[in-house]
């Protein structure tokens, strides 16, 4: 996961500068565009039969999408994408063992955002829908001085730590210059319950929190 971020990081910063030796895009065209960043992902856990809910300690992780931006109309536009995002949590279990959740997820979000021109550029806002697929994932251990990383099962079966599939919807915000350089922020919120079925105490439901902030260039 650090080398993905690493070429994310370049891939990025790469385009930042070209950006600065590019001329402004004709309104109304679509624009394809790579962005990434820093996630700082964490769990929710609620308590149907209570009625209460908790989140976990926030992990650090990072975030990679490939994005089209369509115009709909002067001010909406339309940005289908996919992205390989990198969730998690850290929280505690039997009152001194930290864990920290790593996951890798590949998604596919739909935004619509609102641009609203402000000076050499635009602000952006918006949100929708992601379909997310949690590929793998490591959970580190930490008991005293002792460091244990073993691999996730991702599933539904019993014995599984976190189910494959995710839903859920993301909410924007940023700007972007005319030169297509931009950055932002955002919220992703899952509805998925990914604790498995056969998990113990099934009226406890998880879901992921993902605030994230990222830069990029849009072609």
């Amino acid at each position: 996961m650090k080398r993905l971020f690493l070429v994310a990081a370049a891939l990025v910063f790469g385009g930042a500068t070209f950006a600065q030796t590019t001329t402004p895009s004709n309104t109304g065209t679509t624009r394809f565009g790579l962005k990434g960043g820093v996630n700082l992902p964490k769990y929710r856990y609620t308590n149907d039969d209570q009625n209460t809910s908790t989140d976990t300690k926030t992990t650090t992780n990072f975030n990679l999408t490939g994005y089209a931006d369509i115009p709909v109309s002067t001010y909406f536009s339309v940005q289908p994408g996919i992205s390989l995002q990198g969730k998690g949590a850290k929280y505690y279990e039997n009152g001194n063992d930290q864990i920290e959740d790593n996951v890798l997820a590949i998604e596919v979000p739909v935004n619509l955002l609102v641009n609203l021109p402000a000076g050499p550029g635009h602000i952006y806002l918006g949100g929708g829908p992601y379909a997310g697929f949690n590929v793998s994932g490591q959970r580190k251990f930490t008991t005293g001085t002792t460091t244990t990383e073993p691999d996730l099962k991702i599933g539904n079966d019993s014995g599984d730590n976190i189910k494959a599939f995710d839903f859920g919807a993301n909410v924007l915000a940023g700007y972007q210059f005319d030169s297509g350089f931009n950055f932002g922020a955002g919220y992703g919120f899952g509805f998925t319950n990914l604790r498995p079925t056969s998990t113990p105490n099934t009226n406890v439901e998880q879901n992921n929190r993902v605030w994230s902030f990222t830069i990029g260039y849009a072609f």
